[in-house]
């Protein structure tokens, strides 16, 4: 699987788990939420685990861009907030920073 679409789905694991806790905590909502969420937190680990690189600070440090951008377009299509400038300058950095993370030649 390509690391990208490997990003993109440990991304989407993680803001669903991380958003089941905040449903819980901060909206009010059943317990039950965190079964799904932690089932989700342990898939977005799991991903991780599956990015071909010998350093999982790597992969992790790569994958920080793609979790904004992630989290970004769940802000904007979850919770009905768009972006604004600086939420997309900000992403934009993070993602070069991925971007040069991943794509050196080790």
């Amino acid at each position: 699987m390509p690391p990208l679409l490997i990003y993109a789905l440990a991304a989407l694991a993680e803001i669903g788990g991380c958003f089941a806790v905040w449903a819980v905590f901060r909206l009010q909502h059943s317990p039950l939420w965190l079964v799904p969420g932690l089932a989700a937190l342990a898939v977005f680990a799991w991903l991780l685990t599956l990015v071909d690189t010998a350093a999982a600070g790597r992969a992790y440090a790569a994958y920080g861009g793609i979790y904004i951008i992630a989290s970004l377009l769940w802000l904007w299509l979850v919770e009905a907030v768009r972006p604004d400038r600086f939420d997309l300058i900000g992403a934009g950095l993070a993602l070069g920073g991925a971007i040069v993370i991943l794509a050196a030649p080790r």
